[in-house]
């Protein structure tokens, strides 16, 4: 499900790999739980074996003085290079024998000023390294996959100009071609993931489009940051999601992408499934859950869990979430919500007609039973509200 991650862990600009011994682990910056800056002084790094289950690995890395930026790993020959960036523009590489790390013997990179490190290594065995910022700079890695042959460096590779290219390159291949995914601003906001292609490593890369766009995940959303990556015969998007009506609770969250055949890859929506199936309508739904909210609604935390709160506003501008996507099989005739707040509520499924209506009038949290008819079939689901501010923790329907 989305988020991937327990509650209280941060992860974004997510760099996902699968590792020699066939797990995937996820390399990504750490926010810190209600904090009131970006990222951290360590990095944090999860794993599963089956896109379902998660396991921390624990911090792989830490400066003793210092904020860690957006990392990528690489493996070659028996060793895990750890690349990363710092305040002031520097950028480094560690080593480990294991792909959790800890990674050790820091050393900088050489000639380079940026921020936000990509690297591949080839089927040749060689590597390639990229980094910037509106700009996109690149080069061949020397054998020793810690300096560049700074006669290979490549200016330019992507433009805010040409691309919409913002930051956060990451880098793969697939059946012969190299995908640049991005940061994109090309919508406005620095909210999309787009890829780029070419048929060599430096270039040159023409846009493709967009691969996940996280607009109205919530309020305080500005960036977007993330990876492509197989597990098995699919491929996925790792991207993070803004939280709790701010910049700096991100969490990492993933979809299912798919590529045509020609080799582009489809816009995918925001999902609260991830890389499961749909939730099921008739189960517990919990609000932490949901995928996309307006008009001032957002994620708080709520002891250990998470709250839907902000839901209300005027007659003309009600505030809305959606969960994406429910099973709801045969249809619901009925649902309960756990609420507190002073105002009206409906759930439905993307067609007014039909829908469950609710009142909220209480300061305490309480389980609201209501009547009333959803259709059947998988889809979204919409939770619109209006008055002086609703607070919930789950719903659940009734089987028609």
């Amino acid at each position: 499900m989305n988020p991937m991650l327990p509650l209280d862990v941060f992860v974004p600009d997510g760099e996902a790999h699968v590792m020699p011994d066939g797990r995937l682990y996820l390399y990504g910056s750490l926010d810190i739980k209600d904090g009131d800056t970006y990222c951290s002084d360590r990095y944090r790094v999860f794993s599963t074996g089956d896109m379902h289950v998660w396991r921390d690995e624990g911090e792989s890395f830490h400066l003793e003085d210092g904020m860690l930026y957006a990392p990528d790993c690489a493996y070659k020959d028996g060793t895990y290079y750890l690349y990363y960036c710092t305040a002031g523009g520097g950028e480094y590489t560690a080593v480990s024998r294991r792909p959790q790390g800890p990674f050790t013997d820091p050393r900088p990179m050489e000639g380079i000023r940026g921020i936000d490190p990509a690297v591949m290594v080839d089927e040749d065995g060689t590597g390639y390294y990229f980094w910037g910022q509106f700009s996109l700079n690149g080069a061949r890695l020397m054998p020793d996959m810690r300096t560049i042959d700074k006669s290979t460096v490549t200016e330019n590779i992507l433009t805010e100009e040409a691309h919409g290219f913002h930051e956060g390159a990451s880098i793969r291949k697939r059946n012969g071609k190299y995908y640049l995914v991005y940061t994109d601003v090309s919508r406005g906001r620095a909210t999309c993931l787009s890829y780029a292609v070419a048929d060599s490593p430096l270039g040159p890369y023409k846009k493709g489009g967009v691969i996940v766009d996280n607009t109205c995940c919530d309020p305080g959303t500005w960036n977007d940051h993330g990876s492509i990556e197989p597990f098995g015969d699919q491929w996925y998007v790792f991207y993070h999601r803004s939280s709790r009506n701010g910049i700096y609770s991100r969490r990492a969250c993933c979809e299912r992408i798919y590529f045509d055949d020609s080799g582009r890859i489809g816009e995918v929506d925001m999902t609260s499934q991830g890389a499961d199936g749909p939730l099921d309508a008739f189960g517990r739904i919990d609000a932490h859950l949901a995928c996309r909210m307006k008009g001032g609604a957002y994620l708080a935390s709520d002891g250990d869990g998470e709250k839907l709160t902000g839901l209300g506003g005027a007659e003309a501008w009600p505030s809305w979430a959606q969960w994406r996507d429910v099973d709801f099989g045969q249809g619901a005739r009925g649902m309960a919500i756990e609420a507190r707040g002073h105002g009206r509520a409906y759930a439905h499924r993307g067609e007014r007609k039909e829908a469950i209506g609710f009142s909220v009038d209480s300061d305490e949290w309480k389980v609201i039973k209501a009547s009333g008819s959803l259709p059947g079939g998988a889809g979204p689901l919409y939770l619109m509200a209006w008055g002086d501010g609703i607070e919930v923790r789950w719903l659940t329907f009734e089987a028609k």
